[in-house]
C-alpha cells in the first residue's frame, strides 16, 4: 500500500505539462484546488473533472497510476464521508437508533469526497510532471518578491523540494522495513487498537532512524558542496517564459471563467 503514495514521485515522459515552467503548474495546481471549493452545484465538478482528465491527457501519466495514489487515503475518504453522512442535520430519509442520514448529509457526503479526490490527484499530478529541482526553483523565483522582507525564500523552497522528496524515499525505507519484520514473523493485524499500536513500534523505531542518518548524510553532503543558502547562488537552467507559458496561463484564465459562468448558471 505504501509503494502506491505517488505525492512526491516523478514520472518522467516527454509531455506538454513536462516542459511546461514550473511556475506555470505550481499556480495553476493553487488556481485548480482553490476552484474546487467555490462551487455548490454539481456543475461545477463536471467543469473541473473535464479540465483534470485534459490535464492527464496532456501529461501521458497512466490514469490508473493516479488512481493507484489514492488507495493509502482511502480509510480519510470513507471517515469523512461517513461524519458528513450521519452527523448532517437536515431531511432525515433514513434513522438509525441515534443515528440518521439525510438528504443535505448524503450532498455533503458525495460533495466533500469529490473535492478531497480531485485535490489530492490535482496535488499529485504537479509533482508527477514537476522534478524536485524545477519544483524548488518555481517555487523560489514565484516567492522573490518576499526576499525585500528579508523572508528566506530560497532556503523555504529547499526545505518544501527536500520534504517532497524524501516521501518516496521513506515510503520505500517503510516498506522493506516491514517485509523484514513480517520474515522475522511479526504480525500487525492481530489484536485491538491498542495492540497494533505497540506492534508498530519494531517499525517506527528503525524508520526514524533511518530518516535521521538519511538527514544527516544530506547535511553532510550539502556542507561539502560549500551550500550555505541561496545568497549569490545561480542557476545551470534559468526560467524563463515561453509562448507554451503564456497559452497555459490563458488557458487557467479560462477555465475560472468557465467554472464561474456554469456555476451561476445552475444557480438560478
Amino acid at each position: 500500500m505504501f509503494r502506491d503514495i505517488t505525492i512526491g514521485q516523478y514520472y518522467k515522459t516527454d509531455s506538454i505539462l513536462h516542459n511546461l515552467d514550473p511556475r506555470v503548474k505550481i499556480f495553476a495546481t493553487l488556481v485548480y484546488v482553490i476552484s474546487i471549493f467555490t462551487f455548490h452545484h454539481f456543475a461545477g465538478f463536471v467543469v473541473a473533472g473535464l479540465f483534470f482528465f485534459a490535464m492527464v491527457w496532456l501529461s501521458k501519466v497512466p490514469m490508473k497510476f493516479l488512481v493507484r495514489g489514492l488507495k493509502p487515503i482511502v480509510m480519510l475518504l470513507v471517515f469523512t464521508g461517513i461524519l458528513h453522512l450521519f452527523f448532517t442535520s437536515g431531511d432525515v430519509v433514513v434513522q438509525m437508533g441515534v443515528l440518521h442520514i439525510t438528504k443535505q448529509g448524503i450532498y455533503k457526503c458525495v460533495f466533500v469526497t469529490l473535492r478531497l479526490l480531485l485535490m489530492m490527484l490535482g496535488a499529485s499530478l504537479l509533482t508527477l510532471t514537476t522534478t524536485p529541482n524545477r519544483l524548488t526553483d518555481g517555487l523560489e523565483k514565484m516567492l522573490r518578491p518576499l526576499n525585500r522582507l528579508h523572508v528566506p525564500v530560497h532556503e523555504l523552497a529547499m526545505m518544501m523540494s527536500i520534504a517532497l522528496r524524501f516521501i518516496p524515499i521513506l515510503v520505500e525505507e517503510l516498506d522493506k522495513i516491514m517485509k523484514a519484520q513480517l520474515a522475522r514473523g511479526a504480525d500487525f493485524e492481530e489484536g485491538n487498537i491498542i495492540k497494533r499500536l505497540k506492534n508498530m513500534m519494531p517499525i517506527l523505531v528503525p524508520l526514524f532512524a533511518s530518516a535521521m542518518r538519511r538527514a544527516n548524510e544530506l547535511a553532510y553532503a550539502m556542507d561539502a558542496r560549500c551550500y550555505h543558502g541561496g545568497q549569490g547562488r545561480t542557476k545551470m537552467f534559468p526560467l524563463h517564459y515561453e509562448s507554451k507559458d503564456i497559452a497555459a496561463y490563458l488557458i487557467i484564465v479560462i477555465y475560472v471563467v468557465l467554472l464561474q459562468v456554469v456555476c451561476r448558471i445552475f444557480a438560478f
